[in-house]
């Protein structure tokens, strides 16, 4: 029967930066996960799923020695963030005001997990087992031992959910959530666009819900338009070219001409794991919690997990609980103070009442001469404090 110290259940980005970390400190880990990433062909379409990943992220990622990978693949810089719901109230961000060449880079989930899978055959003391599935958890005093699907059983100190926002490990490990619905769903669009690529990302806010526009490589962006359960169904249903007129009615003129190549939905709700740590099993990104994709954090807050657990791994050589609990007690109130700013945000976008309306631009307005306060929220948006 195999042991090993720590079982990483999921292999999407978050969990495979974790998995990679532990083995680069030496640690007999092994990663499992039920679908194999698909090649990269630089002829495939892009992805629907696309990420904003921050400085913060990319500089993680260059210490685990894949960005070059991801990068030799496809990214697209962006410098500069605009955001209104007046046009005359526009706040606008821009990297050079911190002193960067960009704030981030657009990047294809897939092509961020691809980045790091590269890199596994490396450390003999990583093992990858995919396909994989998680069947059930038995919990012990110094180890938990893992069922697999068609695989004999293994067993770890420790068990990592990274699996997810409907995570088996936390199921499993009984750890409960808090949760509701936002009452939204969320399209991305990959389209063609008519303009080349440009180096900024912008979002305008509308009565049902905002719309945002990620630069990507070349002629094409991810559009993202949240609006209501019904009317995010309505347009799924509708062919290519009646989408992209609908698109051109409701979203800003800055977009231009564009032409739709493939899209997905999905609910938008907000978890949050009542601890991270429970019978020897810990949780990480989307497993532990979910944020409002309205900044596009939600893989960045999952990296900051990685970066925080290897560090308090990389100083416990027994893997010791109380290495675990300090993770915890360092990750939580950040991931619920970014968690509570998106949603005050999102509330306070979502009100139509006119007094509202006249405050929150004139907020903008403000913001977007606020001199070093503004370029404190932009170092902290993108992870540099």
């Amino acid at each position: 029967m195999e042991t090993y110290q720590v079982a990483v259940v999921g292999g999407g980005m978050v969990g495979a930066a974790l998995a990679l970390g532990l083995a680069q400190q030496g640690k007999k880990v092994v990663l499992l996960e039920s679908h194999q990433p698909q090649p990269f062909d630089a002829t495939q379409p892009m992805d629907v799923r696309v990420s904003a990943i921050s400085m913060a992220s990319v500089k993680l990622l260059k210490s685990l020695g894949v960005w070059q990978h991801i990068e030799s693949m496809r990214v697209c810089p962006y410098r500069r963030l605009e955001t209104w719901e007046s046009v005359e109230c526009r706040t606008c961000f821009d990297a050079h005001d911190i002193g960067l060449e960009q704030l981030g880079y657009m990047v294809e989930n897939r092509v961020i997990q691809l980045g790091i899978w590269q890199v596994f055959q490396q450390y003999p003391n990583l093992t990858v087992k995919c396909p994989s599935r998680l069947q059930k958890i038995e919990f012990g005093e110094q180890e938990n031992c893992l069922h697999l699907d068609e695989e004999p059983m293994i067993h770890a100190q420790w068990v990592v959910g990274a699996d997810g926002a409907h995570s088996q490990v936390r199921d499993f490990a009984r750890i409960g959530v808090t949760a509701w619905d936002y009452r939204q769903h969320c399209m991305l669009i990959h389209v063609k666009t008519e303009q080349p690529q440009q180096d900024v990302t912008w979002q305008r806010f509308y009565p049902s819900g905002p719309r945002s526009f990620l630069p990507l490589s070349g002629h094409q962006a991810s559009l993202v338009w949240y609006d209501t359960p019904q009317k995010i169904r309505q347009l799924s249903q509708l062919p290519s070219t009646r989408l992209a007129q609908e698109i051109q009615a409701h979203f800003p003129s800055e977009l231009g001409e564009i032409d739709v190549v493939q899209h997905g939905s999905f609910a938008l709700t907000r978890r949050h794991a009542h601890q991270y740590v429970a019978k020897r099993c810990v949780l990480i990104g989307d497993a532990a919690h979910t944020i409002h994709p309205l900044a596009g954090q939600g893989v960045n807050l999952g990296l900051k997990d990685v970066k925080c657990l290897l560090k308090q791994l990389s100083e416990s050589s027994t893997l010791d609980e109380s290495a675990f609990v300090r993770y915890e007690q360092r990750r939580r109130p950040d991931n619920l103070l970014m968690q509570t700013g998106m949603d005050v945000f999102y509330k306070t976008f979502s009100n139509n009442h006119t007094p509202v309306k006249i405050v929150r631009n004139v907020a903008l307005k403000l913001a977007n001469h606020s001199g070093m306060l503004k370029k404190q929220v932009l170092r902290y948006a993108i992870g540099l404090s």
